[in-house]
């Protein structure tokens, strides 16, 4: 529909996917699962959504040109940089802001960039009913991932009642966002069925989350609505953000605006979804070997079992009498690491920023 449109917040770091990931392609900028980049995955999913120009990308200044680069059948003016981080709040302000220049009676939907999602069918088709479902209710739309495992890494959605139905499916109250749980609460709500997993995508009219911030964050809001000036008088988004954006409160959408709000609905996921948060995680997209061994690149396994190894420009990477490890070499640096200490590579990429050496960062 053309009213609709797909905001695409692409500004992460993927520190835990160092050193792969660096500040310049980050995360989300890379192939770290399939052969295209992240970003292209995901506007490939939505492109039949949504007319081509009703399509944003939201990122920060340094990764823009790359953006374009990646994704050369979009326009400049659809991939916006911003000249500072201000946290989620602010990237679905701005959203909002955009959305409603072009169209005030527009609705949006604000995804994260760097999320595996393999059926992009029955993707599309969710993302349909939460539109349904924010349009006929006004209700500010989330999408639930039923959860398959008491995960501590994932904040949670506690459910109701069925408030209404889209597209002949049921849309449920949301009675609360938790944050990440330790391991006995999360298995107490796997075992309640009445929490999914939230995964950070949200389906709104573009005048009910304007609404929700100008009440829930003022000071942003008051912000936001000198950026909105600045366009309408016609200044180029870029020229208006870089003098108010650093002002802006940093915060995330979820506790400025998801948490306190009382018009908060989910609709449930019906796809595979897995936010590949850490290095670990890519051995449930690839094929093992006999030995439970993933090789990206030229590898070669000897008495080693449960490794994950890439291995970039043609550099052989062989691996004798190893378990459970993640090694990556890139062209500038390797990574040897123990599956279960995989949460601190981010520590390495902080220690390296402290030390100066930004050339192994960048």
């Amino acid at each position: 529909m053309s009213n609709r449109y797909i905001i695409i917040m692409a500004g992460g770091r993927g520190e835990r996917f160092w050193p792969k990931s660096r500040l310049a392609r980050p995360k989300h900028l890379q192939p770290i699962v399939g052969e295209t980049t992240m970003l292209a995955q995901t506007v490939d999913r939505v492109t039949e959504l949504v007319p081509a120009e009703n399509l944003i990308i939201i990122t920060n200044a340094e990764q823009r040109d790359i953006i374009l680069e990646d994704l050369p059948q979009l326009s400049p003016d659809q991939v916006i940089g911003e000249p500072v981080g201000r946290d989620t709040a602010a990237a679905v302000g701005l959203a909002t802001v955009l959305v409603q220049a072009k169209d005030p009676d527009a609705s949006f939907a604000i995804l994260p960039a760097d999320h595996v999602i393999h059926d992009g069918e029955s993707y599309r088709m969710v993302l349909e009913r939460a539109f349904a479902a924010a349009e006929d209710t006004g209700a500010l739309v989330t999408i639930g991932i039923k959860p398959t495992e008491p995960a501590t890494g994932y904040g949670y959605i506690h459910f109701g009642e069925v408030l209404a139905e889209a597209n002949g499916a049921p849309v449920y109250k949301v009675q609360q966002f938790v944050e990440k749980p330790d391991l006995p609460t999360a298995q107490a709500y796997l075992d309640s069925k009445e929490y999914f997993w939230n995964a950070g995508m949200f389906i709104w009219r573009a005048s009910a989350i304007d609404a929700e911030l100008k009440k829930q964050t003022p000071e942003l809001y008051e912000g936001l609505q000198k950026i909105a000036i600045g366009l309408a008088s016609g200044q180029s988004a870029e020229t208006v953000m870089e003098e108010v954006y650093p002002t802006l409160k940093k915060i995330s959408i979820d506790f400025a605006v998801m948490e306190n709000a009382t018009n908060v609905a989910m609709v449930e996921s019906a796809f595979d979804w897995d936010d590949v948060g850490a290095w670990p995680a890519i051995e449930r997209h690839y094929p093992k070997d006999a030995d439970g061994n993933v090789g990206k690149g030229t590898t070669i396994f000897s008495q080693s079992s449960n490794n994950i190894v890439i291995s970039e420009g043609g550099h052989l990477t062989a691996v004798i009498g190893a378990e459970d490890f993640i090694i990556v070499h890139t062209k500038d640096a390797t990574l040897v690491c123990h599956k279960d200490k995989a949460q601190e590579i981010k520590g390495v990429v902080s220690e390296l920023g402290k030390s100066g050496d930004f050339k192994h960062l960048v």
